[in-house]
């Protein structure tokens, strides 16, 4: 049976494996929105997950989300897949309910590895109070696992990224530079504990200060994201360079020239506006994530509060940034 690590056995692991955002906005503009008077959230504009309202308390949210391994360990590997598709539950402030695996594994695999990223999976969902309730598994050459997740939330209470207003801060709710330091094979404790940190509880920080818009950053860089969120809003988004959180090791490692292949993707899709930044910060800002942070939006004179309130409640979050009429992306 095969007993090499997972990572040797994938091209690209985690959402640097993304398809090309560019790409995908041009097959997308071929499908025509779904004309449903319930259908809170689906392609027009597309967001981190589907919402469909049930009745005036209760709304469906639904995602799907897998990938290749970026980690050697299984149950590792399982618990970030978790994690990267609860989030986007969360990013909606739904909560989760039930998720069903999406795998697919070589037969020459080890029974143990594949059990073991189930468990992973399985550990974490549970942990974010829902129940993992079966799922679909075929065979490939290159493994990959993730989860379709179901959840609910509150009509009124759904956030999307296309609802950024001027005046308001911006903000990130993990540090940045989880391919870099994966890239890096160095120490990956700090980006696995990030990678594996669901956000349960920074939605519920959130959620007392309606937030105008929320997304989570994964694939496409914090660029790619706030492009979005920049584009779909109609406004324009500041960020300031010297306030990007960084894990550790990420900006040495970029400094060193490292690069994961979702870099030159990122920056074909989210072309910035910068002056003076240096490249390991623009690297950062261009870095596939994977399971990362919240980037959220609302009033400035909210700002304090939520600062405060993150900080009683021991949990990460950074101001980077603001929102100004105009368009596009531009790094200070």
């Amino acid at each position: 049976m095969e007993t090499a690590g997972l990572t040797s056995l994938s091209v690209g692991g985690g959402c640097a494996a993304k398809y090309s955002a560019a790409r995908l906005e041009q097959l997308l503009e071929g499908l025509v929105p779904a004309e449903a008077e319930d259908l809170l959230v689906g392609l027009d504009p597309a967001d981190d997950a589907a919402v469909y309202r049930l009745d005036d308390e209760r709304a469906l949210v639904f995602t799907v989300d897998f990938f290749p391994p970026l980690v050697d360990d299984p149950a590792l590997f399982g618990r970030i897949a978790a994690t990267n598709a609860l989030n986007d539950v969360f990013a909606m402030g739904g909560t989760p309910l039930l998720a069903l695996s999406i795998a697919a594994f070589p037969e020459e695999l080890a029974t143990e590895a594949v059990a073991a990223v189930f468990t992973g999976a399985e550990e974490q969902v549970r942990a974010a109070g829902a129940i993992l309730a079966g799922g679909h598994t075929i065979r490939d050459a290159e493994p990959k696992y993730g989860l379709a997740v179901v959840g609910t939330v509150h009509p009124d209470g759904v956030w999307v990224k296309s609802n950024a207003r001027p005046g308001d801060a911006v903000f990130l709710t993990k540090p940045l530079g989880t391919g870099l330091v994966l890239a890096s094979k160095g120490d990956i404790g700090e980006a696995a504990r990030w990678m594996t940190t669901l956000g349960d509880r920074v939605a519920e920080a959130l959620r007392p200060f309606s937030p105008h818009a929320v997304t989570d950053v994964t694939g496409f860089g914090l660029f790619g994201h706030a492009h979005e969120m920049a584009e779909r809003s109609g406004v324009r988004l500041v960020l300031d360079a010297a306030s990007l959180p960084a894990l550790s090791g990420a900006l040495e490692a970029a400094r060193a020239g490292v690069r994961t292949g979702g870099d030159p993707r990122n920056r074909e899709f989210a072309p910035i506006e910068s002056s003076g930044v240096s490249e390991e910060l623009l690297a950062l800002g261009y870095d596939a994530q994977t399971a990362g942070g919240f980037l959220v939006s609302l009033p400035a004179d909210k700002a304090l509060s939520l600062q405060n309130e993150f900080r009683a409640r021991e949990l990460f979050v950074a101001r980077v940034g603001s929102v100004e009429e105009g368009e596009g992306i531009v790094v200070r």
